[in-house]
């Protein structure tokens, strides 16, 4: 099986059509693309079966595919590891060898570049060496530099005319093939030279001009190899969280195990100071737990046995013992790595400005470099005419090499995910990253997104003839089978009263509203008053006496949410539950509505309740008692209207609404349905994780405008002071070796600019 280089589809060798043709195999894709050379047909990849099996992708084209490392065929660079890797196991071939042959140019590139640029300057080189013999110098040098060292760029620049994506290696190699075949022919071939061609008698030589691009490029390709390594750092911190090895006991044997031998179910010995090897339970032991690196949340947890541990995360004062629930890549840390990696290779919707640039600019600047090359031809001076031109027509295509422009969005979206990781502010994409800095309304939930989500009963008031206990036994015994916070408050609630829970059958959950079953022979219902109207309960509370229903508002003006009970098709009493708000809320309100946002409640919770809620907050608008249908049409309708909505949630319940919005907010603390729904996850799972996104989104978003501004302005002035037009005024021309110069730190420019966002303040 082969990788089509272009569209990453698999190519069968069997079924494809396929040519020989001097010495090498092509193969047709079946989706249509243009003929490329995948490999030479006598020749076995030069990779381990390992690096084999690792599919590589280019930062700039995620849709470029390839077992085993090589060059993107579109943009010719060096290609990543969609696998996540740690420092210790990054390949830095690549860079090793893009660095042995820049120190190799500069070697003989330098003595290249003061043979012929000393004279210029009045230095007498004839008294030691003749004119002839220099020439000859500079050709035995910059040969292999232009040719040895160069290599890499010659492949990706015939490989992107082979297949017609032209980019800026075509650029490159056109300009410094111009400037040191011609050098060569002149030096081997002078008598052919028109005479008006020549300056003073000689041939005007470039050795230097194509050496020293060559050099300037490759030194460009370094600096840009390690700057992008430092963009994956996030995602190697990450890596480094999880510890080499656990410590399992088998057989009563404690192991020590690399971490690719922990199976599901193990029992983990963790001591004090040590690392959570997995995802699991405290089986037995207690102490506090460091759990910042995933959730951010500086203090410690206090975990005691049942409690869930997450791997990576630091046990701080007592010994424990915990049972694996999920290793390898079914671990949090190893699906927030994923994640982040996944975000990380996506593309915002505003790099198709630099796509559209980019497929006419190259064919552009090539167009302007023969045009530069005609005209100075033409109408240059009398003497040394043909050197003004390929000097001149050089330049305009070295300086115009695109690769800044490239670079500008990838680079500012790798390190603005990454950073957003660090802070535990998860991206499903590049396109919820951009568009979140465009959010004016925020819809959130109550449950779990305004409040701990970890509710707790404070009053049980039953109203039939049926004793308070008795009552709620049969509502924890339909709620055992909920997800709902209040289901799990309430099963806690009879747990703590030694309440044995009964068989609960034919469990019917309508969300938003309660929850039915058959307990003991009678059916029992527990939810909403609307809930128990539609299942025909004949004396709801609005039948109960005085005393009761005043018990119900007042509840909920208090902020707590009564759960009503009917048993047998009779109400027969409630069950009120409170949910203190969360501490950092308030100041996460006050700060979205800072930054302009208006923010919505809907809740499935009561008017009484919500309104109590919001005025406790400030929210802007309350909509109560709404089930997960209509929070999906209402975001529709705030879409309709013409405004960008966020929704936060964390129920299963909210995932339609989270679907409907422009970007969905899952907090971390939800269920995986939730997750799942959203464009970004907040691991801490409390509303400054918005904040904290919404200020990485406009950063971001600043950063790439700057970076592309810098590219266009950079190729916009570039390309025309090097087609020589300020010289009929001011005899200024632009040498090829400053705008080699020039256009690789441009490229590391950029990259520099996608740093900052690292340090950028939250």
């Amino acid at each position: 099986m082969a990788i089509d280089p272009i569209c990453g589809m698999t190519v069968d060798e069997r079924k494809s059509l396929s040519a020989e043709r001097d010495g090498q195999k092509f193969y047709f894709c079946s989706a249509g693309c243009r003929e490329r050379f995948l490999r030479p047909a006598n020749e076995k990849p030069a990779m381990s079966s390992e690096m084999a099996e690792t599919i590589y992708t280019c930062p700039m084209h995620p849709e470029v595919e390839q077992r085993g490392p090589g060059s993107c065929p579109k943009c010719g660079m060096a290609l990543e590891s969609k696998s996540p890797t740690s420092a210790a196991d990054e390949d830095s071939g690549e860079l090793r060898d893009m660095t042995r042959r820049f120190w190799l140019g500069a070697v003989l590139g330098l003595p290249v570049l003061l043979l012929a640029m000393l004279p210029m300057v009045h230095v007498p080189l004839d008294r030691w060496i003749s004119d002839e013999t220099s020439r000859w110098l500079q050709f035995a040098l910059a040969t292999p530099v232009v040719c040895w060292a160069g290599w890499p760029l010659w492949v990706r620049a015939w490989r992107s005319i082979l297949t017609w994506h032209l980019n800026m290696f075509t650029l490159i190699g056109l300009g410094t093939g111009a400037a040191y075949f011609y050098s060569a022919y002149a030096m081997l071939f002078f008598k052919a030279i028109p005479e008006e061609f020549t300056h003073h008698g000689q041939v005007e030589l470039y050795f230097e001009a194509a050496t020293m691009i060559t050099v300037l490029v490759l030194l460009g390709q370094v600096l840009e190899l390690r700057a992008r390594k430092r963009t994956g750092s996030a995602i190697r911190e990450l890596l480094s969280l999880a510890p080499p090895v656990a410590h399992v006991i088998r057989a009563g044997r404690e192991l020590e195990l690399p971490l690719s031998e922990v199976r599901v179910g193990d029992v983990l010995r963790v001591r004090p100071g040590e690392k959570i090897p997995v995802d699991g339970r405290v089986a037995d032991g207690a102490s506090n737990v460091d759990e910042s690196m995933i959730t951010g949340e500086s203090m410690p947890t206090r975990k005691w046995a049942g409690d869930t541990l997450i791997g990576g995360t630091v046990n701080q004062t007592g010994a424990l013992q915990m049972r694996a629930e999920k290793v390898g890549r079914d671990t949090l840390l190893a699906q927030i790595v994923d994640m982040v990696a996944s975000a990380q290779r996506s593309r915002a919707p505003i790099q198709r400005v630099a796509d559209r640039v980019a497929g006419w600019f190259v064919p552009l600047v090539m167009a302007a470099a023969v045009l530069t090359f005609v005209a100075w031809t033409v109408w240059g001076p009398a003497e040394g005419r043909l050197g003004y031109a390929i000097v001149n027509a050089v330049a305009v295509l070295i300086v115009a090499c695109p690769c800044a422009l490239g670079l500008a969005t990838p680079m500012s979206i790798m390190v603005g995910v990454g950073r957003g990781a660090k802070e535990g502010v998860l991206f499903k994409d590049a396109g919820a990253l951009e568009l979140l800095q465009k959010v004016d309304t925020l819809v959130v939930d109550k449950t779990g997104t305004l409040t701990e989500g970890r509710p707790r009963v404070v009053v049980v008031e039953a109203i039939a003839d049926l004793e308070a206990d008795a009552m709620l036994q049969l509502a924890a015994s339909v709620e055992q089978n909920s997800e709902h916070p209040l289901g799990r408050a309430i099963v806690a609630a009879a747990k703590e009263k030694n309440l044995q829970l009964l068989p609960a059958k034919d469990f019917k959950a309508t969300a938003g509203c309660g929850v039915a079953a058959n307990v003991g022979g009678r059916q029992v219902l527990v939810g909403n008053e609307r809930f128990l109207r539609e299942c025909g309960v004949r004396n709801e509370v609005r039948g109960a006496s005085a005393p009761q229903a005043w018990l119900v508002t007042a509840r909920a003006s208090q902020g707590q949410t009564a759960m009503l009970v009917a048993v047998g098709g009779q109400f027969v009493g409630l069950v009120a539950v409170a949910d203190s708000t969360k501490d950092s809320t308030p100041d996460a309100i006050a700060a979205l509505h800072r930054m302009g946002l208006r923010i919505v409640m809907l809740t499935g919770d009561n008017e009484q309740t919500a309104q109590a809620v919001a005025r406790q907050l400030g929210i802007d608008e309350v909509e109560a008692a709404v089930s997960p249908q209509h929070k999906h049409d209402r975001i529709r309708a705030l879409r309709a209207q013409g405004r960008t909505v966020a929704m936060a949630g964390d129920g299963v319940n909210d995932a339609p609404a989270l679907a409907a919005a422009n970007v969905g907010i899952a907090m971390g603390t939800g269920t995986d349905v939730a997750i799942q729904s959203a464009g970004v996850t907040l691991l801490k799972g409390d509303l400054r994780g918005i904040v904290r996104a919404i200020r990485l989104s406009q950063q971001v978003m600043r950063n790439i405008r700057q970076n592309l501004f810098f590219a266009f302005i950079y190729n916009g002035l570039g390309v025309p002071i090097a087609a020589g037009v300020l010289y009929p005024w001011t005899k200024l021309l632009l040498n090829p070796m400053i705008a080699a110069a020039a256009m690789s730190f441009s490229s590391v420019s950029v990259i520099a600019n996608a740093l900052r966002l690292r340090t950028m303040q939250k």
